[in-house]
Parts: C-alpha cells; structure tokens; sequence
C-alpha cells in the first residue's frame, strides 16, 4: 500500500466537475437494422442528456431482467436499465475488460452522468467499453420514487426543511405509493452488487474494471470482496469504508472541512484582510441570529433574475454551507456569502440557497436512499455528543435516519462492513477538503490492500475523478494494472482557489 499527497505548487483556480449534476432522458432509436448485441443483451443506439441541455451523450442502451426477490426467480422481475458507450478501438463489444461505473447517493442512477463519464473515462474509452448500469431503484431500474395514490409525484419544496415527524409520515405516504409495483426490502447494495454480476456474466465477459464515486465505493468493494475472480481493477473516488454509518458522521466531517477552509484563507494576504474572523465562528453567530429569528428577505432568482420574497433560516444557510462545501470553485463563496450575511446582507445568500434547492431536485431517489440506509446504516448509528458543537449538530443525521422507523427494509449481511481486504490492484482518490468522504477515509481502506495507492488532492473537493490530468492517470491505471507505477508528477500543476474577496471575483 502506499499513499501519496499531491501538493500545489500555488495558489490559483483548476476547473472540477461534480459528479453529481445532470439528469438523463434516453431517445432510443427503434430502427432494427441499427440494434445490437452485447454478449445477451440487445442495444439500439440513443441520446443521453441532461436538463442544462448541451451535446447529448450518444450510446448504446437496453435492459437486463433480473428478479427482484432472489429467493423468489419466478416472481416481479425488475428491468435494469443500462447505457453502453462503446470502445472507440475495436470492431466488436467486449473489446477489453469493460469498465463498470457505480453511480454515488445513495440514489443516484449511472446513465444520468453519461457526459461525464464520458470525459472522466476518455483514454479508458479508447480501448475498454464502459457500462453504466443505473442500480435497482434508481433512474429507470424501477425507481422507488415517491408517488401518490394516484399515481403523482410527491415532491418535497426545496425551501421547506421539514421536521422528523413530517419526514416520517412523508416517508409512510412515500413507502404506500409503491405497493404494487415494488417492495423496497429488495433494494440493498447486497442486491446491486448481485445485480451487476449479473448483467457481467451477459455481457458475456470474464471481468469488469470498476469505478465507484462517492457511496459507489461501498458497492464497488462490496462486489470486489465478493467476485474477486470476476474483478481486474478498481477505483475508487471519494472512499466510504465499509465500516461508516453513511451519514452518521456528516456534522464532523463538514466542521473539519471548513476547518481546512478557514486556515486556507488565513494563508493567503488578502483573503485574511477581508475575513479576519474564522469562517465557522462568524457561521454561528449568522445561524445562532436566524434561528432565533428567521428574517423575511427579498432577492433576485438566480436562474431568471425575477425578483422574489422568502425567508432566511438557519437550516437553509446550515445546508447551503454543507452543499457548497463539496465543490471548490462554491466552496470559494463561502466566506464572502456568510460575511455578507453577518452584516444583515441576506439576499446574495439566499439566492444561492433558492438555486442549490433547485438544482438538488431529482438529484436523488429517496425510496431507495431509504432502503440501503435503513438495512445498512441506521441500526449501527450511535449519537455522539461531539456533534452537538458542530454547526449543524446531530439534526442532519437524525433526519437521515428518521424515516427507518416507516420505511420496509431488509438487512446487511453478516460481514457487510467488515474491512475490505484485497491483492487486487485498487486505486484510491479523495480530496483533501471533502466534507463527506475525508482523506482520512481512504487511509483507513489502503491499509488493507497491499495493491492499493492512495492519492490525496489538496486543494480539492467531494469527487477527484475528473480533475487535472486524473483522466489520463485512470487510464494508465486500468491499462496496466499497476497503481504503483503512476507517475503523478502532472497532479502538481492542480491550484488552491482561493476564496472570493469580493463579488468580482477574488483579485483585491
């Protein structure tokens, strides 16, 4: 094992991409002459795209039937959806060990990040096909997506937070809508990972590459432990043990990395002579005002400019802090927006807050979230009463878990979170800012893989795969096998960006 720091050589700006941003609609073509075959799934060429619009993603999709009760094959089937984005080399399907990619979330569907699984895999996809299998609840794998009796999407107001009990019977009305037509004590990461094996031995190939984001990880060790014979390599971006409490752990990790953030500005002339004060004590003052008095605000919509009217709460500004905080480029805003803030400025915070609401609509399926929460996290989850001195406390976590007591779920297997430990050749990346899955993380997995390299990005967020020259490294890595052999000389051009200073940017 062996872990290496990127560091930066200064101070500065390099574009990242977060793994968690688009929703696809799939056109598939019906023409027969333009179908094929993939091992012993059918394929007809289609446009993957997602709500910003831009260039479609063009591929290859079908679906897979696998039961949705393994112990019940003549019972409801479910019909996997998957998306495959051919090798640009070769004349046939399979050339290579394809490469599975493993959506993050919980929740979140692989065909909805075609675009940038596309860009992050462009030298992989040169040789080696790439499949994105949207997991069991998620995307169009029969989506455990909260409806009605009628049928009607129920959705919950992006400015609302609501409380426990309206989460729990929020959660109860959700759990009703899928009678007949899903029963969510099936949508475990224990049945993805049987899933994925399963459309693997379809394809008609040996083994699978894979890349797991983000909770992603937890299924792509899940399936290395489990199929070691069937996997070649793995990376994994944004590492969640197989120990953690998914979300149990959330107002630590957040106090941590905005921790690093306010030093990071410390070190830099202009940013500590604009924000003498550390960023999480002036945070509190703002929340510690807004909880005992919400103030009534107006501002411009970020999307249309349109001018509107609404409240400033301390949870709005609490989660905008925990959103922002994922990504380096928002992350930048922070000091400026809660300072703005502290001095009765309101209406730049909550425009941010209206339009990160706005973008996380979709962005997950909560029936499904629930499933794998609830059979595998929330019975170990154990209040600390550290977090009670954190910014957000332990309310994120309880939230998280709240639903457990209404949702049907089924169970980990015994040895679920025990330690992955592995002689597979194992890439590891985290970002040394990430308020979820922190640096730490990776550490305590690369311990038990003797194959295994760990890279730290410093300067970086939630999700590393996509930035620098991390590209071209994942395809030396899934060419060759040999994390050891990287030559990670090129992750030193990476930058800081350095925290606004004022709206023009952060020049002085």
């Amino acid at each position: 094992m062996r872990t290496t720091r990127i560091l930066p050589i200064a101070t500065g700006i390099v574009a990242a991409i977060l793994l968690a941003g688009c929703n696809a609609d799939s056109d598939t073509a019906t023409a027969d002459a333009a179908a094929r075959h993939f091992g012993d799934i059918g394929f007809a060429p289609c446009s993957l795209t997602g709500p910003a619009g831009g260039k479609p993603t063009e591929a290859q999709c079908g679906t897979f039937e696998v039961p949705e009760d393994p112990a019940a094959p003549e019972g409801r089937m479910i019909a996997l959806n998957i998306a495959w984005l051919p090798a640009n080399e070769g004349n046939s399907a399979g050339t290579g060990d394809p490469v599975f990619f493993i959506a993050g979330g919980p929740g979140q569907a692989a065909t909805e990040h075609a675009a940038t699984v596309e860009r992050t895999l462009e030298d992989v996809g040169k040789k080696r096909d790439i499949i994105l299998v949207d997991q069991r609840g998620t995307g169009r794998s029969n989506p455990l997506d909260c409806r009605d009796a009628n049928g009607a999407p129920m959705p919950l107001d992006p400015a609302d937070v609501p409380d426990l009990e309206q989460m729990v019977e929020f959660a109860r009305r959700c759990a009703q809508g899928l009678e007949g037509r899903a029963d969510p004590r099936f949508y475990t990461t224990t049945d993805a990972v049987r899933d994925l094996d399963a459309v693997r031995a379809a394809l008609g190939v040996e083994q699978v590459n894979l890349l797991g984001v983000s909770y992603g990880t937890r299924v792509a060790q899940q399936y290395a432990a489990t199929y070691p014979q069937h996997t070649r390599t793995v990376v994994l971006d944004g590492v969640a043990p197989n120990s953690l409490v998914v979300g149990g752990e959330f107002a630590r990790t957040l106090e941590d990395a905005l921790a690093l953030q306010s030093a990071q500005c410390h070190e830099l002339p202009a940013c500590r002579e604009r924000f003498p004060t550390d960023m999480r004590a002036q945070l509190r003052t703002v929340m510690a005002s807004l909880e005992a008095a919400p103030v009534e605000v107006d501002y411009r919509d970020s999307r249309t400019g349109e001018l509107r009217h609404d409240t400033v709460t301390a949870d709005a500004v609490g989660s905008l802090a925990f959103m922002f905080s994922y990504v380096p480029q928002t992350a930048a805003l922070l000091p400026l927006m809660i300072d703005e803030a502290a001095h009765g400025r309101y209406a730049p915070l909550m425009s941010l807050v209206q339009m990160s609401g706005e973008q996380m609509q979709g962005q997950m399926t909560r029936g499904m979230q629930w499933s794998v929460l609830c059979a595998e996290d929330a019975g170990r989850y154990e209040p600390g009463p550290e977090a009670a001195d954190t910014i957000i406390g332990g309310e994120m976590a309880e939230a998280f878990f709240a639903p457990c007591s209404v949702w049907p779920h089924g169970d980990a297997p015994q040895g679920f979170h025990q330690p992955f430990v592995s002689e597979l050749p194992v890439l590891l990346l985290s970002g040394e800012l990430d308020p979820v899955t922190p640096p730490r993380y990776g550490e305590q997995v690369v311990a038990n893989l003797p194959n295994g390299r760990h890279l730290v990005l410093q300067g970086q967020g939630h999700n590393v795969s996509a930035t620098g020259c991390m590209p071209k490294l994942l395809g030396q890595f899934i060419e060759n096998a040999d994390a050891d052999a990287l030559d990670t000389g090129c992750l030193d051009a990476l930058r800081y960006v350095p925290p606004f200073v004022h709206f023009n940017g952060w020049a002085p």
